[in-house]
Order: structure tokens, then sequence, then C-alpha cells
């Protein structure tokens, strides 16, 4: 259904920010939830942040309220992650997902470290 291509992950210190970026494919972009999911070694996928395709209504894990931001931009078919104040236990690979008509879309992943 859509195609989607993270970007802006990388090595960061505590305390830094980042921000990613998931780049969507085809024509449908704005009925489209998305939302960011993160994964460490060993650990579960657990969801991050999400945005809903019709009022923009956004929701975050508690671990990272107040510091991370989710948006969308519907002219560029891309939706985005603000994070502040890294944390060491925000290293994970992220991935964007993309649901509707309940079926969901993942992109490949792209790498946060947060390290001294």
């Amino acid at each position: 259904q859509v195609q989607l291509v993270e970007s802006g992950g990388g090595l960061v210190q505590p305390g830094g920010s980042l921000r990613l970026s998931c780049a969507a494919s085809g024509s449908a972009f704005s009925t489209y939830g998305m939302s960011w999911y993160r994964q460490a070694p060993g650990k579960e996928r657990e969801l991050v942040a999400g945005i809903s395709s019709a009022m923009g209504v956004t929701n975050y894990a508690d671990s990272v309220k107040g510091r991370f931001t989710i948006s969308r931009d519907n002219a560029k078919n891309t939706v985005y992650l603000q994070m502040n104040s890294l944390k060491p236990d925000d290293t994970a690979v992220y991935y964007c997902n993309a649901r509707r008509g309940g079926k969901g879309t993942w992109g490949q992943g792209t790498q946060v470290t947060v390290s001294s």
C-alpha cells in the first residue's frame, strides 16, 4: 500500500537531540495513521508515539512524554519524531509504521545510539 523510508538516526550524547524523518510513497498519506516504534537488542518492539490520520491526535509512551514530539506534514508525505533530552535507554532501532484499514506497513528502521 505504501513504502516507508526512515532517516535521521545516528550517535548522540546523553542530553542531546535528534530528529527522525519517515518519508512515505503513494498518494494517500493523509489517510494513514502514523507511528514510531523502537526495538532494543533482546527486547520487544514498543510503541513510542502515534498520530492519527483524521484529527492529528497524538499519543506517547510514558517514558518519552515531555521529551519527544511526533508531527506530520501531509504536503510532504512525511512524519517526524523530534527527540530531546536523550537518554542511554533511548538507544534502539526506530521504525516508522503506517496503518489504514486494519493493515500496517513497516519501514526498514534507523539506528539511534545514545552514549558518552
